[in-house]
């Protein structure tokens, strides 16, 4: 059955991913992406409203939040950039799934071809300047061992004011009596590791350092971050 050009135009607003999903395509933890999609939203970085739904766990009941096609994009963008091909795969399969309009009515066809192709362009755009600072670091930075918080400003090109700050910014990491320390969830993911020592006077100190999971996941979002600066300044 064929929808009308009015459903065409909402399809990309019903069809939706969830977090839950966002989630198992990364191996990120659902509550992480949670936090992240509700940073988005208090940032109006979000094109929708937030949708939640529940899901039922061994627990109890959980819920996750529905997103369409421009928000997941933007939420995968924060998350790991690395990744965006494999949402793109998912949507494109998604909508497969749904009935074009009735292409038999020349207005009604390009009418949905001008939106699509203006939708497209759009996206296309959007992943031009993301996709090359990512696909950068994936293919060419090459990391052998765990590094400290001031080696990765040096392989960022980025000032450590700066760079804390995003830290800080993103529930990636925290001051603990002065110190930066990862999350625990950071920590956990196996993005960090804690080295412990004792210095002068017998003082023991903790250091986290980024493990090479944590240099190339971390990479990603900076360069995602400085797209969104870029256009930002663009706009």
């Amino acid at each position: 059955m064929m929808i009308s050009a009015a459903g065409f135009e909402t399809l990309h607003q019903t069809v939706s991913m969830s977090s839950r999903e966002l989630a198992g395509l990364t191996g990120i933890s659902h509550g992480e992406v949670k936090r992240l999609v509700r940073s988005l939203e208090a940032s109006r970085r979000l094109s929708q409203p937030l949708r939640a739904t529940d899901y039922p766990r061994p627990d109890g009941i959980s819920q996750e939040y529905q997103l369409n096609k421009r928000d997941s994009l933007t939420v995968i963008a924060r998350l790991s950039p690395a990744y965006t091909p494999a949402v793109l795969d998912r949507w494109h399969e998604r909508e497969m799934q749904h009935d074009l309009p009735d292409f038999t009515n020349p207005a009604v066809a390009a009418r949905a071809w001008a939106q699509e192709y203006e939708r497209r362009q759009a996206l296309e755009n959007r992943l031009a300047v993301i996709a090359p600072k990512a696909d950068f670091f994936d293919r060419y930075v090459v990391v052998d061992e765990a590094m400290g918080f001031r080696q990765v400003c040096k392989l960022l090109k980025v000032k450590e004011a700066d760079f804390r700050q995003f830290l800080l910014e993103r529930q990636i990491m925290y001051r603990l009596s002065g110190v930066l320390t990862p999350h625990r969830q950071h920590l956990e993911a196996g993005r960090f590791e804690l080295r412990r020592g004792t210095g002068e006077n017998s003082h023991a100190f903790s250091q986290a350092r980024f493990t090479i999971k944590g240099v190339k996941w971390v990479a990603g979002l900076w360069a995602a971050h400085m797209a969104q600066e870029q256009k930002g300044a663009a706009a």
